[in-house]
């Protein structure tokens, strides 16, 4: 604890306000009562999707074209639409999604500012601390009112992918959505890599 408030003592103002707000933000979207949120991603042509994401702490559900995903904090279910399959692993396990396990989070990990982008809104800019791993910067767009956020752009070694955001919604998420609802799924297969 000592290390976290020698390092905000150092900062700017400038710096100190970047990191307020964007902890706001953080705590609505992984806090007690949760949020949602529409995304659309582009990760370098490769991986291509979009859909909605329901977060609250360590839980989350998410619906795109090809998954549905539901993660209790326990266990984590995913859905393949397609083949009618439902792979179940720990909720901690890094097998679980390749994609979205290389983009762990670690909010002091990262020195902060803030620019205000007349046309777009307000800029936070996240800059890895030396000798971080996985998200080497990202720039998180905010409305100027709601101060929601409206798109992050993610580095990650050399490659940028931005991840639009629409329809966000903080609060009012219950526990029971990220519960998986198997009698609904009685004739899919079952693949159990727990």
């Amino acid at each position: 604890m000592a290390i976290c408030i020698q390092a905000q003592e150092h900062e700017t103002p400038n710096a100190q306000q970047a990191r307020r707000m964007f902890m706001e933000i953080y705590n609505k979207v992984y806090g007690d009562e949760g949020a949602t949120l529409h995304y659309k991603v582009n990760i370098i042509g490769i991986y291509k999707t979009e859909g909605t994401i329901w977060m609250k702490q360590k839980k989350s559900k998410f619906i795109d074209e090809k998954y549905v995903a539901w993660n209790d904090d326990v266990t984590y279910y995913r859905l393949e639409r397609k083949k009618n399959r439902v792979t179940i692993y720990d909720a901690h396990s890094d097998e679980r999604d390749k994609y979205a396990t290389k983009f762990k989070f670690e909010p002091n990990n990262y020195t902060y500012s803030i620019k205000d982008n007349k046309k777009k809104g307000l800029a936070i800019t996240l800059k890895a601390k030396k000798g971080v791993k996985g998200i080497k910067e990202a720039r998180v767009m905010l409305d100027r009112h709601t101060r929601y956020p409206t798109s992050i752009r993610i580095k990650l070694g050399i490659f940028h992918t931005t991840i639009k955001i629409s329809n966000f919604q903080a609060g009012g998420i219950s526990d029971e959505l990220f519960k998986f609802p198997r009698e609904q799924y009685r004739s899919c297969e079952y693949v159990d890599k727990r």
